[in-house]
C-alpha cells in the first residue's frame, strides 16, 4: 500500500501541472548543481535559465512531492523549461528523503537551497528579491515553510546572511497542520508515511509534529499564497488547505484558495489542469513581475 501511495504521488507530480508546452529553445539547463552537503549527502538542484532575457530575472524554486520518501527534481523538468521560457529562472531541488533522514532534514535542505540560490544569484542573472516557490503534496508542505518560517538551522556562516523566505508560494494540496487528530491531517492509510517522516508517532512526539506544521508559523510577515486542492482528495483532506487559507487571511496575508472539482490527489482532469495553469501563471506574474 505504501509503495502504491508513493507511486501515485509521483505520477501526479510528473504531470507537471502546468499544461502548456515547454519551449524547446531559449533555455539553458544545468543539471545536478551541488548546493550543499548534509548528513554525508550531496544536495543537488537543476537550473532552467532563460536565454536572451535582459536584466536580472525573477526565480521560482520547485519542490517535488512523493510522501517525503520518493520523488526527484526531474519531476519538474517540463515545468522548469516552461517557466524559463516565460522569463523566470527555475530551480528544481532535491532534498534528503525519509526514512533515511527524518524531519527536519527536508526543511533544512529546502531552506538551504533558497539561501544558496540567493548567494549565487549573480551566476544566474537572478533578482534575489523576486523569488517564489511552488510544490505539490510533500513539496507543497515544504514550500509552505519557505513562505512562513525563518531559517531553522542558520549555522553555515557562508549562507547565514541570506534569507530562506520567498516572496510568494504556490501550494498544491500540501498538508499544513499535524497538530490535529491524525485522521484530520491525512488519510488514515497514510499515517505510516508520517511516522516514517517524523521518526515517531504524533502521540510519541506531539511537539515535533507541531514544529513540522507550517500553519503554526503563519504571521503577518508570511508570503502571499495560492493554494489549490482537489475536492476528492482522499490522501490529504481538503480541510488542510482551507485551514491554511483561513490562518493566513486572519493575520492579513493574501491567500487564494481554489477547490478543483472532482479531482483527487493531483489534477488529472484536463479542465482542472488548464485552470491550474492559468491561476499559477497569473499569480506568479503578479508577484514576481517577469
Amino acid at each position: 500500500m505504501m509503495r502504491q501511495f508513493i507511486q501515485r504521488l509521483l505520477a501526479m507530480a510528473a504531470l507537471g501541472l502546468l499544461a502548456g508546452q515547454a519551449q524547446a529553445l531559449g533555455v539553458r539547463i544545468a543539471k545536478d548543481v551541488v548546493y550543499g552537503t548534509a548528513g554525508g549527502v550531496k544536495l543537488r538542484l537543476d537550473v532552467y535559465q532563460p536565454l536572451g532575457a535582459t536584466g536580472r530575472r525573477p526565480g521560482v524554486v520547485l519542490v517535488h512531492g512523493g510522501g517525503w520518501m520518493g520523488g526527484d527534481k526531474s519531476a519538474y523538468a517540463k515545468m522548469g523549461q516552461e517557466l524559463a521560457g516565460q522569463g523566470y529562472v527555475a530551480f528544481s531541488v532535491n532534498y534528503r528523503l525519509a526514512p533515511g533522514f527524518h524531519y527536519p532534514a527536508q526543511l533544512d535542505d529546502v531552506q538551504r537551497a533558497v539561501r544558496w540560490i540567493r548567494a549565487h544569484a549573480a551566476d544566474y542573472d537572478l533578482d534575489p528579491e523576486r523569488l517564489g516557490a511552488l510544490g505539490d503534496s510533500a513539496g507543497g508542505h515544504l514550500v509552505s515553510f519557505l513562505g512562513t518560517r525563518d531559517t531553522r538551522d542558520n549555522s553555515d556562516p557562508e549562507l547565514s546572511r541570506y534569507s530562506s523566505r520567498v516572496c510568494c508560494v504556490v501550494d498544491f494540496y500540501g498538508p499544513e497542520d499535524f497538530t490535529l487528530p491524525s485522521s484530520a491531517a491525512v488519510n488514515p492509510s497514510a499515517l505510516q508515511i508520517l511516522t516514517l517522516f517524523f521518526g515517531k508517532t504524533r502521540e510519541q512526539a506531539p511537539q515535533l509534529y507541531r514544529d513540522g506544521s507550517p500553519i503554526v508559523f503563519v504571521d503577518r510577515r508570511s508570503a502571499p499564497f495560492l493554494i489549490l486542492h482537489g475536492t476528492k482528495d482522499n490522501l490529504v483532506p481538503i480541510e488542510q488547505s482551507r485551514r491554511m487559507r483561513d490562518a493566513l487571511q486572519k493575520v492579513g496575508v493574501e491567500a487564494t484558495f481554489v477547490a478543483l472539482e472532482n479531482d483527487g490527489h493531483g489534477f488529472a482532469r484536463p479542465e482542472n489542469q488548464q485552470k491550474a495553469h492559468s491561476l499559477v501563471e497569473a499569480f506568479l506574474a503578479r508577484h514576481l513581475n517577469p
